[in-house]
């Protein structure tokens, strides 16, 4: 068994996640769409799932929190996107996860 704390950093868990088929980088750009940054290819809030995240806390910093979402899309690319928790958070990376979680589309295990 995998000792918790090494699972817990970031880089494990996005080692762990390339392993499982998430090999996509992405970003929000500004007109509200998910862009993978390998090709270009870009997703809207309905091409969208969120199938985990993941949270971190900085060691020596508590406000030093980022956040690991594993996505996949409808065309069936996988990826992940990361962003600041909290007061530093990207709000075009928040928005566009808002709006997935409001169709619905975020942590749908049973499916799996």
């Amino acid at each position: 068994m995998q000792d918790k704390e090494e699972e817990r950093s970031l880089i494990n868990v996005e080692h762990r996640l390339h392993k499982e088929g998430y090999t996509a980088d992405f970003r929000v750009s500004e007109d509200n769409q998910l862009l993978s940054l390998k090709d270009n290819k870009s997703y809207g809030v309905t091409d969208v799932k969120i199938v985990d995240f993941y949270r971190f806390e900085g060691e020596t910093n508590p406000d030093d929190m980022s956040i690991l979402y594993a996505i996949e899309c409808n065309d069936g690319t996988k990826g992940t996107i990361s962003n600041s928790y909290g007061p530093y958070a990207d709000q075009g990376v928040d928005a566009f996860l808002k709006q997935v979680e409001d169709l619905g589309k975020n942590l749908d295990k049973a499916s799996k």
